[in-house]
C-alpha cells in the first residue's frame, strides 16, 4: 500500500452507516436551513438549542420518562444536523466560523456525556459500571479524534470531504449515526442499558485502535 499525506480512514475500516444516512438526510436538513436563515436564525443559536435540549432529554432520563427523553434526543440531534447545515447556506455572514466549530464539538461531546451519564443516575447500581467505561471509552475517542484533527491542521494535510467541518474530520466505526442509534435503544430498552453499551463500548474502542493505526500511517511517513 502506498502511504499518501492524507491517506482516507475508509481505505482499511468501514465508516457504517453514517455516511449513508447523511447522504439521505442532508437534502432535507439544507431545505429547512434555507428557510431558517430566510428569517434571520443563525448557526449558533440552533447549536445552543440543541445542547438545552439534550440537557432536558438527560433529565428526562434520570427520572425514568425515557419516552420523553427519547423524543428529546431526537429533536436536539435534528439541531444539531440543522447548525452545520444552516452555516454552509451563507458562508459569508453566517457560515462556519471558528466560534461556531467551538460551540458545535464541545457541546456535542457535552451531549454525547450526558446521555449514559443520565442512565447511570436513573438506575447506579445496574448502570454505573457499564456506564462509566462507556463515558471512559468516549473520552479516549474524543481524545484521539482531536489529536488527529489538530496534528493534521499542523502540518497542513488533508482530510477525506465530510462536508463543511470547523476541522479535519476522521470516519470511525462509531459515528454520529451509530452512537444516537444506541442512545435510542437505550432509552426504548433501559433495562438492557448495561448489555447494550458493553457492546458499544466495544465498537468504541475498535474505532480507538483504528485512528491509531491512522495516525501511524501518515504522521509516521510525513
Amino acid at each position: 500500500m502506498v502511504y499518501a499525506p492524507y491517506n482516507r480512514i475508509e481505505e482499511f475500516h468501514p465508516t457504517m452507516f453514517d455516511r449513508s444516512v447523511r447522504t439521505v438526510i442532508d437534502p432535507h436538513l439544507d431545505r429547512i436551513a434555507s428557510f431558517l436563515a430566510h428569517i434571520g436564525v443563525t448557526p449558533n443559536s440552533i447549536t445552543w438549542l440543541g445542547f438545552a435540549l439534550g440537557v432536558a432529554a438527560a433529565v428526562s432520563i434520570v427520572f425514568g420518562y425515557y419516552y420523553w427523553g427519547l423524543a428529546l434526543v431526537l429533536a436536539s440531534r435534528l439541531c444539531d444536523g440543522l447548525d452545520g447545515a444552516l452555516a454552509r447556506v451563507d458562508g459569508s455572514q453566517k457560515g462556519a466560523t471558528d466560534l461556531g466549530g467551538f460551540l458545535d464539538i464541545v457541546l456535542d461531546f457535552a451531549f454525547y456525556g450526558m446521555i449514559p451519564f443520565a442512565f447511570m443516575l436513573a438506575d447506579p447500581s445496574n448502570n454505573a459500571l457499564a456506564g462509566g467505561l462507556l463515558l471512559l471509552v468516549f473520552y479516549v475517542n474524543g481524545a484521539s479524534f482531536l489529536t488527529y484533527a489538530l496534528m493534521m491542521e499542523k502540518r497542513g494535510l488533508e482530510g477525506h470531504e465530510r462536508g463543511s467541518k470547523s476541522l479535519i474530520y476522521t470516519a470511525g466505526l462509531a459515528e454520529a449515526t451509530e452512537t444516537i442509534f444506541v442512545f435510542i435503544l437505550f432509552c426504548l430498552l433501559p433495562g438492557w442499558f448495561s448489555v447494550i453499551a458493553y457492546v458499544f463500548t466495544c465498537v468504541v474502542v475498535v474505532t480507538i485502535l483504528t485512528r491509531f493505526v491512522l495516525a501511524y500511517q501518515v504522521f509516521g511517513k510525513v
